[in-house]
């Protein structure tokens, strides 16, 4: 073992009990760590209140980001680009309200809002390395941005990373707001703008796709089925109409789900009393914010309930569940009609993106459709944790925050990527095919618009004896009734089945 490995040895073995790890935490992140520190001898010190800690000389983090990095050795999971802006914009307007207030002076304020820019802009987005997996609040995520704002602010003032008395990530970057009210309040943030700027205009796009397919496939005819069973004749145009109507009311519900997210914790500090800040300050604050993400974000009027639970975080994941089953259903349906080309429906044909087969020549699969069926699958796995998570509001604070915007921006994401792809690359290049129109004439349900004319009955038994006899119900109506042909044409009419006067 070289020299280098003993001292990172050594050092594990002083701090790993000191800090309740076992022995096998040497392996993984916690040694790479120690080893970005020790071999490479480029550290500082930093405080909090704790005490001193070590942490890498070139890092904006400081001594309780360094903590959390210690503290929870867990996944590979961190919050995403909208949480990190969101949070960054909420410093940014926190720091011009307190110089308006002159809580802060100018030239303090100058400094951290310009460090707040520039981690909403995302130029600091590698100096976020808290897992998702942390202290129930948020706090070591809120602490880390504090962290990274307070020294970007030193460095812009001429000053030295770390020195506390020129910028403090406690006193002046997180004045007038608490980790309580500021990590709820990024949640909402951040999950309206994914949903506003990426989940709504995928659908929108989505739903236009499926309504030009609808236009282009309303002279098609083909058999509908319910039950999986054949039944009354249906366009194909009316099928794809129904798709298009379920993403229109996808989109209608995520913007109840963001219009729900606009009332937010902010201002209800610790415990939702607000101490520590002012009156106007939260305020002042959401509406700046409103102004810089194109959106009203309002002060809830009532932050006992805001800080205490994950209602309204609940409510847009099981927006994001409904959607999710939507577009389940609209793929499992594409994935149907497909089937084939000659032992299937082959009612469409859908793009070819990809061979199908490391072993079958010539085969394609509805790759696509089964990305989105996945995507889906996996939101309502995430709704399921973020449910969890919402019940877990103890008294005044809800304590697994991170877990729940994790799982519902990871939701939001997912199915705008997957609704565009579709919509790209599948739905755009569906072509139909001649085989729906092929069997409507052999379709028994066609005796369902008999009825009028000879009963119920009378319909049924011709249902069952063009299935046993192997002919079409026309046939078997035209020798078993005083129907003639033309009243036959125009009752048996696939086409008017499908618009019934």
């Amino acid at each position: 073992m070289g020299s280098g490995e003993d001292r990172i040895s050594g050092i594990l073995d002083s701090v790993l009990p000191q800090w309740g790890f076992p022995a096998a935490v040497r392996s993984c992140r916690l040694l790479n760590v120690i080893k970005g520190l020790v071999m490479a001898e480029k550290t500082r010190i930093e405080r909090d209140s704790m005490g001193e800690m070590q942490v890498p000389s070139n890092a904006y983090y400081g001594a309780s980001t360094q903590r959390a990095v210690l503290n929870f050795p867990i996944s590979n999971l961190r919050f995403s680009r909208s949480f990190i802006r969101a949070l960054g914009l909420i410093k940014y307007c926190c720091a011009e309200v307190n110089k308006e207030l002159q809580e802060l002076d100018a030239k303090h304020a100058d400094a951290i809002m310009q460090a707040a820019r520039e981690v909403a802009d995302g130029k600091f987005d590698s100096e976020f390395p808290v897992d998702i997996f942390q202290t129930g609040s948020g706090t070591s995520t809120n602490m880390n941005a504090n962290e990274v704002i307070a020294n970007r602010a030193i460095e812009i003032l001429g000053g030295k990373l770390g020195d506390r008395g020129l910028v403090h990530p406690n006193d002046h970057v997180n004045k007038g707001v608490s980790s309580n009210d500021s990590i709820p309040t990024a949640i909402h943030v951040a999950a309206i703008i994914d949903m506003k700027e990426r989940l709504h205009p995928a659908l929108t796009l989505l739903e236009k796709s499926l309504r030009q397919k609808s236009d282009e496939f309303m002279p098609v005819i083909k058999t509908g089925r319910t039950h999986l069973q054949d039944a009354t004749p249906i366009r194909l145009g009316q099928e794809f109409l129904g798709y298009a109507g379920q993403v229109e009311r996808a989109r209608e519900r995520v913007v109840y789900a963001f219009t729900r997210l606009s009332s937010v914790a902010l201002g209800g500090t610790a415990v939702g009393t607000g101490i520590n800040s002012r009156s106007d300050f939260a305020g002042r604050v959401l509406e700046k914010l409103s102004k810089m993400i194109d959106y009203q974000i309002t002060e809830t009027t009532n932050h006992f309930q805001a800080q205490s639970t994950l209602d309204e975080v609940v409510d847009a994941s099981g927006v994001m569940k409904t959607v999710a089953c939507s577009l389940m259903k609209i793929a499992n349906d594409i994935r149907w009609l497909g089937c084939g080309p000659r032992a299937g429906f082959s009612e469409i044909a859908l793009p070819e993106v990809q061979p199908g087969s490391s072993i079958m020549p010539g085969k394609v699969n509805p790759v696509i459709a089964e990305s989105l069926a996945m995507v889906a699958a996996q939101v309502i796995g995430n709704d399921a944790t973020v449910s969890i998570a919402g019940q877990s509001g103890n008294f005044e604070l809800n304590v697994m925050m991170p877990v729940a915007a994790y799982n519902l921006l990871e939701s939001i994401n997912l199915l705008a990527s997957a609704a565009e792809n579709f919509a790209r690359q599948c739905v755009d290049g569906i072509k139909a095919t001649e085989r729906g129109p092929e069997l409507v004439e052999r379709g028994l349900a066609l005796s369902t618009a008999l009825v009028p004319a000879i009963g119920y009955d009378a319909s049924a038994k011709i249902s069952k004896q063009a299935f046993e006899s192997g002919k079409t119900v026309r046939e078997i109506a035209l020798e078993t009734t005083n129907l003639t042909e033309e009243q036959l044409d125009e009752l048996l009419d696939p086409f008017k089945m499908t618009a019934p006067e």
